[in-house]
């Protein structure tokens, strides 16, 4: 266990939160951790529990410094994905050692990491500068890898009914994928699932003219789909994507035709679409297939199938405002010396959230182990982005 006196802050903050495994939606500590840091600091901490049914109670932390404008919240989530299998960690998964520099733990990119070094670079605003001429905020959740619905969606929600409002926010997920100062993410594209399944008629698979064999059906629908491009690249996303994820039968026997097939799906999509639209689009590519497939040659139905949507839609967004955008690559550039790429590319993120109440981008560490065995950062890039937070504070409050 390494001990960590002399280590820079941002080091000393993730340790401690690595240490308490918070595997989603456990929070193990964490927001312990963070309100035992924060209130000295003048932050007035409150903690909210949310509920639904069908999903585990959340912990969430809200944490404010001043009263007026401009206001800036820094969001993220000290949940984290499982560890795996431990043993195939170099270095346990939750002791948060140090090897050559690096730290590793669960956690230590996606995202402990972030909200380490963002409340490393507000100790150090606030010891050089004071209070800044503005309020500061962090909005910290325990289900941002899980279902993400007993976290930052409601916490946005509770606070805004308090008469909580913000000029601007940064996501501290670790948006660079080489270096400190390549990348921020200033959008994201949309994300929609579903699963498709076929209804056949299980039988003797040396009798099939006694059956429907569901299997033949969801392969001619699944073609449907894919086969045409949804759309072209747009100014700001990617083409839109479909991936079939998953296709079941239910069956063990080698000489049963099942009676059922499903497979699943996840589409990412650019700003051609919305939710309604897609889903239009799925369905009417879907009928058209089923009408021009059969199930098993010679019979004369179209394929019998339904439809089912997997959980909510993430929209597709682009933060436009250029003053954030603007004084965080200033800040990336003076620090680091690159001019970061603006990006909408990478799956979903509570950003999602936090567009319908400011503008908002990400940029935190470099994301290359995330949720992978041994995921680690170096402790220079601790350094990095504490300093580009730090300056981006700086220019932040300067210039209101």
């Amino acid at each position: 266990m390494n001990d960590y006196t002399g280590f820079p802050a941002a080091a000393r903050h993730l340790a401690a939160m690595i240490r308490c495994p918070s595997v989603t939606p456990d929070t193990a500590g964490t927001l312990d951790y963070l309100e035992k840091v924060l209130a000295p600091l003048g932050f007035n901490c409150q903690r909210v529990t949310f509920s639904e049914a069908g999903t585990a109670d959340v912990d969430n932390l809200y944490a404010r410094l001043g009263s007026g404008s401009p206001h800036l919240m820094f969001a993220g989530h000290t949940d984290v994905v499982p560890a795996g299998e431990e043993a195939a960690w170099a270095l346990p998964p939750f002791g948060a050692e140090v090897k050559d520099g690096v730290m590793y733990g669960r956690g230590a990119v996606d995202m402990k990491g972030g909200i380490a070094c963002f409340i490393a670079a507000v100790e150090a605003y606030l010891e050089k500068h004071g209070k800044p001429d503005g309020s500061v905020s962090f909005l910290i959740t325990g289900d941002e890898e899980g279902p993400s619905v007993n976290g930052t969606d409601k916490l946005l929600q509770w606070a805004a009914g308090k008469g909580e409002r913000w000029d601007a926010s940064i996501v501290g997920e670790p948006s660079n994928p080489e270096a400190i100062g390549d990348m921020i993410k200033n959008g994201r594209r949309g994300s929609l699932s579903g699963r498709i399944t076929v209804h056949g008629v299980q039988g003797h698979s040396a009798y099939p003219h006694l059956a429907d064999n569901p299997v033949r059906g969801l392969m001619d629908l699944l073609d449907a789909l894919l086969a045409t491009p949804f759309d072209e690249e747009t100014d700001h996303f990617q083409p839109t994507n479909m991936e079939v994820t998953t296709v079941d039968v239910g069956n063990p026997a080698v000489n049963v035709i099942p009676a059922d097939a499903t497979a699943g799906f996840n589409i990412r999509f650019n700003d051609t679409w919305d939710g309604d639209s897609l889903k239009a689009e799925i369905l009417s590519r879907l009928e058209k297939g089923a009408k021009a497939s059969r199930i098993r040659h010679g019979k004369d139905a179209p394929v019998n199938y339904s439809v089912d949507w997997v959980g909510r839609v993430s929209p597709v967004f682009l933060t436009r405002e250029t003053e954030l955008v603007g004084k965080l690559s200033a800040a990336i550039a003076d620090v680091t010396g690159r001019t970061p790429e603006l990006s909408t590319g990478g799956g979903t993120s509570d950003a999602r959230f936090i567009k319908d109440y400011c503008p908002v981008v990400e940029f935190g560490l470099i994301g290359q182990t995330m949720h992978q065995v041994d995921e680690r950062i170096a402790l220079s890039d601790l350094d990095t982005l504490t300093a580009v937070y730090l300056r981006f504070l700086e220019g932040w409050f300067s210039g209101h």
